[in-house]
């Protein structure tokens, strides 16, 4: 039986002023500066609005990293913090321990609350008062106050209330604020209305995913604001097309200008590192264009859902900036009628740094696998490989495995269950599937490979949508007893 770790002293002090809100309130101009973390964390996860409201307004240090607290947030207790920033940035005179000069609502791990609320003080709190002092402290009068607040938001219809909230409250603050947004997901919104929203300032986000259905006029205007994004990290494009005709070569004059200034808009990112094009098919037979603008080396490049024509699969091995690639992510990419020469040279000249290769439902057959395999075997720092929903036979399955056999960091390895396991109406024959599945594994062995992640899958049976898997063991899917 275990046994609990009693409260300490000071949680049980803390756990004392709460139970009385107005006692806690009247002792804050008082209250040492190394207590304020431990009761303001306990106060908001209690949902004391009341105590948060003021100790908001009486916050020593410069930052207050309140979104790390925030993963549960409550409405109330969200609604008193902004009104004790309110207060704050209100207030003419403030005594000379109010230092607060950014707001951070970020979901991200701090060591703020860790060092004091985790260790009680003592080392801790020297680390703090070492990082405090390097923060300039902002004169004891000023008329505006200007704080800098630091978000991620995620801008959608549905969005969450604690989020809407706060986009109306920066609006209605904005002179009186400096948003700096790190991070933003947009999921089918107009433009206008993420102008109308914020306050953007595009040059300090460093992760953009930007989802549309099937919306050119919201990319034509969004689309101006990328080139202002000059600490862009990781930009993530998902164009969603209702009609499936337009997967057509044909694109229509608003495209064509559209992937135009979206092209353009890639020479002034200077930092990008994680590329990932979804759907966005009125880039086929322009990718040499856009690869051609970049600036850095990319470690993640992802091009699904649309088809990518042999002019642009021949440029990959080509593109100084794909040298360097760690992730590269060709799922549902049709690659039936192309050849692979490029994409088997791509993957030779980074056999020394990728570490994911996706591949999935690219409606390839053994005469690509063959033209694949001598890269495959020389990519020593790959981790997980996947090859699901191909048309591969045995033979060259066995082919596959005896050549990646000495790749000794692959984890995670799905391959197609070979041709052989189907009859001629596509379904499985059970016994078939182990048989083989089983004899693809001893290979491995053989080689003195013990199979970590490795499985053999079916294509999704048509019935209940699930797999025949094999890993280590068969397990069938739902249609079967």
């Amino acid at each position: 039986m275990s046994v609990q770790t009693p409260p300490t002293l000071m949680q049980l002090a803390r756990k004392a002023l709460l139970r009385n809100e107005a006692l806690a309130i009247s002792t804050l101009e008082k209250l040492p500066t190394e207590l304020f973390p431990g009761l303001f964390k306990d106060a908001f996860h209690g949902r004391h609005a009341r105590v948060v409201k003021a100790m908001v307004e009486a916050w020593p240090f410069p930052c207050l990293p309140v979104g790390t607290l925030m993963k549960s947030p409550n409405l109330e207790t969200f609604l008193a913090l902004l009104d004790g920033i309110d207060t704050y940035l209100d207030r003419r005179f403030h005594p000379r321990r109010e230092q607060l000069q950014v707001l951070d609502l970020r979901q991200v791990r701090y060591d703020f609350w860790r060092i004091w609320t985790g260790r009680e003080g003592g080392e801790g709190a020297a680390e703090i008062m070492e990082e405090k002092q390097v923060v300039k402290v902002l004169p004891r009068y000023t008329l505006r106050r200007r704080l800098k607040v630091i978000v991620e938001l995620c801008l959608w219809p549905n969005m969450r209330e604690e989020q809407a909230c706060f986009l109306q409250w920066a609006q209605q603050r904005k002179d009186s604020l400096q948003l700096l947004c790190t991070k933003m997901k947009i999921k089918v919104m107009p433009a206008c209305t993420i102008k109308a929203l914020l306050n953007f300032q595009p040059q300090h986000i460093e992760e953009l995913d930007l989802y549309l259905v099937y919306d050119m006029s919201t990319l034509e205007c969004f689309v101006p604001c990328l080139g202002q994004m000059r600490s862009l990290h990781k930009l993530s494009l998902t164009f969603i097309v209702q009609n499936t005709l337009r997967f057509g070569n044909r694109t229509t004059d608003t495209e064509e200008e559209c992937a135009r200034t979206l092209i353009s808009q890639f020479s002034k990112f200077n930092c990008l590192q994680h590329l990932f094009l979804i759907g966005v098919y009125f880039l086929r037979n322009r990718m040499e264009q856009l690869l051609r603008c970049l600036t850095t080396p990319l470690e993640t490049l992802t091009t699904t859902g649309f088809h990518l024509s042999q002019r642009d699969l021949d440029y990959f091995p080509l593109c100084h900036s794909l040298c360097q690639l760690k992730h590269l992510d060709m799922s549902g990419v049709a690659l039936l009628t192309l050849s692979l020469m490029p994409l088997r040279v791509l993957l030779e000249n980074v056999a020394d740094t990728l570490q994911s290769l996706d591949l999935r439902r690219c409606w390839m057959k053994d005469s690509h696998l063959t033209v694949l395999i001598p890269a495959l075997s020389q990519c020593s720092q790959l981790t997980k490989l996947n090859l699901y929903d191909n048309d591969f036979s045995m033979p060259i399955l066995k082919d596959l495995l005896h050549h990646t056999a000495n790749l000794r960091k692959l984890s995670v390895e799905q391959y197609p269950v070979p041709l052989q396991c189907y009859d001629e109406s596509g379904y499985i024959f059970v016994e078939r599937f182990s048989h083989i599945c089983r004899e693809l594994m001893d290979i491995l062995r053989a080689r003195r490979r013990q199979p970590k992640g490795i499985s053999f899958a079916t294509y999704t049976c048509r019935k209940c949508t699930a797999r025949c898997v094999y890993d280590l063991e068969p397990r069938l899917c739902l249609c079967w007893p």
